[in-house]
């Protein structure tokens, strides 16, 4: 009983972290008579493109970050001004410091990729950034090649499947904001227009900066 009553105890108080969602394969292997099953998840790949400022970025840049992404483009009328205002809120509420510090200083980036980047120049992204306040250290919004763009959403993102109607691969409107973790593992999707989920999105990004990296070998003292 008493064992139950400290189990329950720790058990209440443990923190759920944000589940992996992805994966490519999953290994079985044997060990002393024992099958041991191991997940290989789903990592996002790299992709180089512009931003705002006209830098060539990649996501191999952010190793070590965490990334909150979204979908977006500057002409949108409907949602893209709503989902950009709630990634400021994000960006505000993190105390993220506007002090021209590398980039390597702060523990989660933020990310817009434009879905229509026929029209959004880096010039184009760089005016509606600064009407946002969006600040370049810690915010890229990218542009590039289309159908990198859109690949890499659908295949790397997999935003086909956790959209509730799916995503129209011909042009990508969605209301997800995407969390990745520090090795670009998929850890949640979210609502970028439900207040709620906003707040879980928040919580969310804490709880994976707190986790600890299984494969990196603890330090003896």
């Amino acid at each position: 009983m008493a064992g139950y009553l400290i189990a329950d105890k720790f058990s209440k108080e443990a923190v759920i972290m944000p589940k992996r969602y992805h994966y490519d394969t999953v290994i079985v292997q044997q060990k002393n008579g024992k099958e041991i099953t191991d997940t290989v998840w789903h990592r996002v790949s790299n992709l180089t493109l512009t931003n705002q400022l006209g830098q060539q970025v990649s996501l191999d840049d952010l190793q070590g970050h965490i990334i909150v992404a979204d979908f977006f483009f500057t002409h949108c009328p409907s949602i893209c001004p709503a989902l950009t205002r709630n990634m400021k809120k994000l960006q505000d509420a993190l105390k993220l410091k506007d002090d021209r510090r590398r980039i390597d200083t702060t523990f989660v980036h933020f990310i817009s990729f434009t879905v229509d980047p026929e029209r959004d120049s880096f010039p184009a992204l760089r005016k509606y950034a600064d009407r946002f306040g969006v600040n370049p250290d810690v915010w890229w919004m990218l542009t590039g090649p289309k159908k990198a763009i859109y690949d890499h959403s659908i295949n790397e993102f997999k935003l086909g499947l956790q959209d509730g109607e799916g995503v129209d691969t011909a042009f990508i409107h969605t209301d997800k904001f995407v969390l990745l973790d520090k090795q670009r593992v998929v850890r949640g999707y979210y609502s970028g227009l439900d207040s709620n989920d906003m707040a879980r999105l928040a919580k969310d990004i804490v709880f994976l900066q707190l986790e600890k990296d299984k494969k990196k070998k603890r330090k003896l003292f």
